[in-house]
């Protein structure tokens, strides 16, 4: 008989406690967790659930149910999970997850899942449902755009090349175009993929939610004959009301799908039902929504472009200075669909690299950290665990498993990383050309050559975190000696052991 891997007995073992597959609408992941859409809260034994080895902690978060089970993403157990229940996803994780570890790394992400199941059970309030399902939308996305982003970069260094004639034509030029093919497959669809994650999300028929999202690309339409903009007298054009469009347009198709399937005779729902809701519907997305929403995401697109001119460093310093605590209360999520709109205005979204910069100070806080509290190993080996992913721009167990709970380093850590939006917000015009990674991973998308630029606020922030924490934002009782003894429920624990 095969011996079963450990990731199916994690599964098997999470689903034993969460009442089965018929209980879990989706399962997904994220960085560090294997996250699940429960149907029936009761079903779920949460204290039995923590007990299971290689649980590292659970987090209740609404209907979704996040179980810890190490650094990374819980990939192998998600897609096992899947498989399993026919649901969905996963990503990579391997990791010892035994309790009594003293790996840094996995000392510091029990640390974060700990302290930030508080912090959301403190905010699990109607705005953070909704940026939830805002980010169950856009997050299946993040790889797509981290790929074709960066691809999309590579092409811009050749068309660069050849245009300075670096690179003889030809071959080089098949290859910018075959490039640029890649990359035009995720942005030039993009609302429809949007649109059959938004129908997923609520409840629509996949299907019509592409075709919806599709509409808005007004496909058919004559230039010499364009459809009216019944508010303003003018052209509808192609793509308007973008994503911010899509999304409202397909939570209406669920509203009229739902309520029409529960009225129409099932002999006939197949065909009445899709056909009256693309109807009604894309009606709806052509003459109503598309002008609303294009006027909404062009004016806030255009808000914060003037911002950024206007204010300079000043702004990219209240920008960067205050991301952090958008990320904490998990509000950084609204942002994305902001994010899309001014790449697809642009070419490249300005807000996305002084934002980062508030990552960057926390990493030059947790040196400041490691280099004063040296005698502190407990405090220092999972900075030790927290630092590597953190420089790759992945905050989360640096902000719940160091610099939240010792609280001074939290605050320098914010003003080092508006150092670094300043430094941005001055030269100006630094932008990505895609979403996703952020710290040093962002290089590669940075466009029009400005890498230099985005790397100077990058040191700026590292050195301003360092700085002011160095000199300002260490406990007292941070710095006092302590042994590795074992695995303390959080930092300000192991402070109070000493």
């Amino acid at each position: 008989m095969a011996k079963i891997s450990n990731e199916a007995r994690l599964a098997q073992a999470i689903y034993q406690h969460i009442g089965g597959p018929t209980n879990t609408s989706k399962v997904y992941n994220c960085m560090t967790r294997v996250r699940i859409n429960i149907k029936d809260d009761h079903q779920v034994d949460i204290e039995a659930l923590k007990l299971v080895e290689g649980v590292m902690g659970v987090v209740e978060d609404g209907d979704t149910l996040q179980v810890v089970v190490g650094p990374g993403t819980a990939a192998k157990v998600a897609n096992v999970m899947a498989d399993q229940g026919h649901v969905q996803q996963g990503r990579q994780v391997q990791e010892n997850l035994d309790q009594d570890l003293t790996s840094g790394r996995s000392e510091a992400e029990r640390i974060t899942a700990e302290n930030k199941n508080k912090q959301k059970q403190k905010n699990n309030t109607p705005f953070k449902q909704a940026l939830k399902v805002i980010a169950s939308i856009f997050v299946p996305l993040i790889p797509a755009f981290v790929g074709a982003g960066i691809i999309g970069g590579i092409a811009s260094i050749i068309q660069n090349m050849l245009t300075v004639g670096a690179l003889e034509p030809g071959m080089w030029d098949n290859i910018f175009l075959v490039l640029k093919i890649l990359q035009n497959g995720l942005f030039a669809y993009l609302n429809i993929y949007i649109g059959i994650n938004a129908a997923r999300v609520f409840g629509a028929t996949e299907g019509l939610g592409g075709v919806v999202a599709g509409v808005t690309y007004l496909t058919g339409m004559l230039p010499e004959a364009p459809l009216p903009n019944i508010f303003t007298g003018g052209d509808l054009a192609a793509g308007q009301g973008g994503v911010i469009g899509v999304i409202i347009a397909v939570y209406l198709l669920s509203l009229v799908e739902k309520s029409l399937r529960k009225v129409i005779p099932d002999a006939i729902d197949i065909i009445v039902t899709p056909t009256i809701s693309l109807l009604v519907v894309g009606m709806m997305t052509i003459f109503l929504i598309m002008p609303i929403a294009g006027f909404v995401s062009t004016s806030l697109v255009g808000a914060i472009n003037w911002v950024l001119q206007v204010g300079g460093a000043f702004a990219g310093f209240i920008l960067g200075a205050t991301f952090l605590p958008l990320v904490m209360f998990g509000l950084h999520q609204i942002l994305t669909p902001i994010h899309i709109e001014m790449i697809a205005a642009t070419g490249k979204t300005v807000l996305l690299p002084i934002l980062a910069m508030a990552g960057a100070g926390q990493v030059g806080a947790a040196f400041a950290l490691w280099l004063k509290c040296r005698r502190n190993k407990q405090l220092t080996n999972i900075i030790k665990g927290s630092l590597p992913v953190g420089i790759l721009g992945i905050g989360e167990p640096l902000i719940y498993a160091v610099t939240l709970p010792l609280g001074r380093p939290f605050v320098t850590a914010c003003l080092g990383g508006g150092i670094g939006g300043a430094v941005l917000g001055a030269i100006g015009g630094v932008g990505a050309t895609a979403i996703g990674p952020s710290g040093v991973a962002l290089i590669p998308l940075i466009a029009d050559g400005q890498w230099p630029a985005y790397v100077m606020g990058l040191v700026a922030a590292y050195i301003g975190g360092f700085i002011l924490t160095y000199f300002f934002g260490v406990p007292q009782t941070a710095q006092e000696a302590s042994e590795i003894t074992g695995s303390p429920s959080n930092t300000m624990e192991a402070l109070d052991n000493l």
